[in-house]
């Protein structure tokens, strides 16, 4: 089925995207966006440094709209087991709370977090299959209202 594309436009496949490029697509979204509710987006890093100031643990992620999004949490493999991922998620939670946000959400592969995060108080609320062939993405989400942090 064709496109429906002028002759004097094409479709531009790339694995390497320019920077100015992606910042065109993002602005005009955020843009049609903002019919629908305030521009609100924030980002929100948290790192854990060891004393010689080398990052051994974060968290990155946004708020917007009145909610939190995780986006990447990562702690040093030789540092794993000693509560620093609950720590930064709870900081987080914290932060989202004094932003406004009454809900979190985030994603994690099967064999990455799931259960760590349900132990965190998250639900998941939808799981896609089939990531190379094995693994499941997880989309799991927190009332912030009702959970102590």
């Amino acid at each position: 089925m064709a496109l429906g594309l002028s002759t004097n436009m094409n479709i531009e496949i790339t694995d390497s995207p320019k920077e100015i490029d992606d910042e065109k697509i993002i602005s005009e979204i955020m843009k049609y966006n903002l019919q629908f509710g305030k521009k609100d987006v924030k980002p929100m890093s948290l790192y854990v440094r060891n004393s010689c100031g080398e990052i051994i643990a974060g968290l990155t992620g946004k708020t917007f709209w009145n909610w939190l999004h995780v986006e990447y949490l990562w702690v040093h493999e030789s540092q794993r087991g000693n509560k620093l991922g609950s720590q930064l998620i709870a900081a987080a939670e914290n932060e989202a709370v004094n932003r406004g946000c009454t809900g979190s959400t985030l994603d994690t592969f099967s064999f990455q977090a799931p259960d760590f995060y349900q132990e965190l108080g998250y639900s998941i609320v939808g799981t896609l299959a089939d990531y190379s062939g094995e693994h499941q993405r997880h989309y799991l989400v927190k009332d912030l209202t009702k959970h102590s942090r």
